[in-house]
């Protein structure tokens, strides 16, 4: 019987063997199966269809736990229906052997090996089973211990790693109300929900990251990775590897077994690419290739690698001067530029600014465990005079100075003094004119209570809304000729908005 169930024929009718080395093969064969039959916990066989042909006598321990009672009851059977989590017809649809793996079912947990078994012509005829150890739990409890820990631990930094890739911001996370950031969250939200390039334009500290973590977290790529790259931090022979990945041996001292760049671990997901005006003219071309064709090639490999990436460019810098200067292809901005969103400098929406400093005295309180202060209307008048070059990042850095400089609870005036030096003294009673300013605004722009008109004259707030943008647009293409790109640009919002507008206003001949 067992020879007929180990198929090694081909080694009998081997014609270029002598007889005895065909018998020593044939007698190797069937010795070997005579061992594993008397030296293992158990055996089994299964045909072509996963069908139970053969069990060992050491096998029919093995029964009783499965909640079978009769050999007959479990011989014939597919080997899946008798046998739960069995991998035995995976190995005969692959022909690859599982030489080592742990099997527990209702029976216990076995240390298990299984083999294909081939004809003489190669074809797959079914597949041997061998319970090597029953119950490794307590025998191999050591061995045991050092797996599950080391399986913990894969899992634990794979679940960093996931975490680390994931968006850290949404759009509630862009703090202001103002008309400049209202309109940079609206468009961010509409291209959220396409796959199509994003350039965030802006003077740095603005928070072209942060924009572009919510783009991402408001868009069907949300469960995949984000990945950003800071080009300019990066040092110029390091920039092709970080993007495309090195090959295996690709140059003296590369891993073994190579590494994966960034587009490679943004598959599926979103790329950030920081400060895209300061690429390299000799790497723009290869990543135009990545972007118009969702290829790469590793460094030292021949093997193209196929990507989804949506990518998300930042920049400081005047890409459109670079261009007319040849320092930037021109194609490669056009692939960038598909949706451009500029966010505003900070001395532009300083109406935003009371709620920024809220924000970020809550992070830097809770990040350094200090109180919480309370920012007076004579300090925000002069953070009102300030140019802030340096946009939010500075202002969050000025603020933690200040609240490290001192123990107390109201920052004044005089605190921001110490680390603003430049900023003239406000004449008495301007401040509190300043602070009060936000307010005095709003009521001037509103007709007050006594002054309302009848009720009758009143228009719904939609309908006057619009009729105020019909008024603005037709007065900014007026000023400017009919120039809708120089229209835009005075009415503060892009080009494709102004043109949603005309047609939703009806002024789309205009």
């Amino acid at each position: 019987m067992t020879a007929s169930l180990f198929p090694l024929d081909e080694i009998a009718h081997a014609t270029d063997l002598p007889r005895d080395a065909r018998s020593v093969l044939e007698l190797t064969a069937r010795s070997m199966f005579q061992l594993f039959a008397e030296t293992v916990e158990g055996m089994l066989v299964v045909d072509r269809s996963g069908r139970v042909v053969w069990i060992s006598e050491g096998y029919k321990q093995f029964l009783p736990g499965l909640g079978i009672s009769q050999e007959s009851d479990f011989v014939g059977h597919a080997v899946d229906e008798v046998v739960p989590n069995t991998l035995m017809r995976e190995v005969i649809e692959s022909g690859r052997a599982i030489l080592v793996d742990l099997l527990t079912n209702k029976a216990g947990t076995f240390l298990v090996s299984r083999i294909p078994l081939r004809d003489p012509a190669g074809q797959i005829i079914g597949a041997l089973g061998l319970v090597l150890m029953a119950h490794p739990e307590s025998t191999m409890q050591p061995l045991m211990r050092k797996f599950a820990r080391l399986q913990n631990e894969l899992n634990d930094a794979r679940k960093q790693l996931a975490e680390q890739r994931r968006p850290k911001y949404t759009f509630a996370s862009f703090i202001g109300a103002s008309p400049q950031v209202v309109e940079v969250k609206r468009q961010a939200r509409r291209v959220a929900q396409t796959d199509s390039s994003v350039l965030l334009l802006g003077e740095t500290g603005t928070g072209k990251e942060l924009l572009a973590h919510a783009i991402h977290a408001a868009s069907s790529r949300v469960g995949r990775p984000f990945i950003g790259v800071n080009i300019a931090a990066v040092p110029e022979t390091l920039l092709e590897a970080e993007f495309f990945g090195v090959a295996p041996g690709a140059y003296t001292g590369a891993d073994r077994r190579g590494r994966d760049g960034k587009f490679k671990l943004a598959d599926g997901g979103t790329l950030f690419l920081d400060e895209i005006g300061d690429m390299p003219a000799a790497l723009q071309a290869k990543l135009l290739r990545a972007l118009q064709e969702q290829e790469i090639e590793p460094l030292g490999s021949n093997q193209v690698i196929k990507v989804d990436v949506r990518v998300i460019a930042a920049t400081s810098r005047d890409l459109a001067r670079l261009v007319s200067e040849g320092q930037f292809r021109e194609d490669l901005y056009y692939r960038l530029n598909v949706v451009p969103i500029r966010l505003p400098a900070l001395r532009e929406r300083l109406g935003d600014l009371e709620a920024l400093v809220e924000a970020l005295e809550n992070e830097v309180a809770r990040r350094s465990g200090m109180p919480h202060r309370e920012v007076t209307p004579d300090a925000f008048a002069v953070l009102r005079q300030h140019p802030w070059r340096g946009n939010i990042r500075e202002l969050r850095n000025v603020l933690e100075q200040v609240m490290m400089l001192s123990d107390d609870l109201r920052l004044e005036a005089r605190h921001f003094r110490r680390v603003l030096p430049h900023v003239p003294e406000a004449p008495a009673g301007v401040a509190t004119e300043v602070a009060e300013s936000d307010a005095e605004e709003a009521d001037r722009t509103l007709p007050s209570v006594a002054a309302a008109p009848a009720p009758a004259a009143i228009k719904p707030l939609p309908e006057a809304i619009a009729e105020l943008e019909r008024q603005s647009i037709a007065a900014a293409l007026a000023a400017t000729g009919g120039n809708k790109l120089a229209a835009s640009r005075l009415l503060g919002i892009s080009r494709a908005t102004l043109y949603d507008k005309l047609t939703q206003l009806g002024l789309a001949k205009a």
